[in-house]
């Protein structure tokens, strides 16, 4: 008898010790799942040599964060940010045309921003003939003057 009552003891205390096992991993799993009041912004910006992405030099790179706040090693973080949510986060629409000339030296240059805009995923990549093409082609844009 005595050994029935310290088995039911032993399983009743053993099962509690789960039970709050379970509410506590619970209360952990809801912690991490709760939403911020903002979406995140974390990209990481490169300028490298090559013809693609996948195959160039990196030469620089920058972090840029925009939620909640400008932030990041991008020297101009503010203004890059801006300039993202200005265009909505497309990178395309940055680009555009300049009564500028450039030489015509094929000295491939690509730019990439991977990472988030606003909770949504970023992978974008352009190229260029040469940086003096980049520049003109990014119109002063300061998310990829670094």
């Amino acid at each position: 008898m005595r050994y029935i009552v310290h088995t039911l003891g032993a399983t009743a205390s053993a099962a509690a010790l789960v039970l709050s096992g379970l509410a506590a991993g619970t209360a952990q799993a809801d912690a991490a799942g709760d939403t911020g009041l903002y979406a995140p912004s974390a990209l990481v910006l490169t300028v490298g040599k090559g013809e693609a992405a996948a195959t160039a030099t990196v030469e620089r790179a920058v972090t840029l964060n925009c939620a909640p706040a400008p932030a990041g090693t991008h020297p101009s973080a503010r203004a890059a940010c801006q300039e993202l949510s200005t265009v909505n986060g497309e990178f395309a629409m940055l680009t555009g045309t300049s009564d500028r000339p450039c030489t015509r030296q094929w000295d491939p240059v690509t730019i990439t921003a991977a990472g988030v805009w606003e909770g949504k995923r970023v992978d974008w990549s352009a190229t260029y003939g040469n940086s003096c093409e980049m520049r003109e082609s990014m119109n002063g844009s300061a998310v990829f003057a670094f």
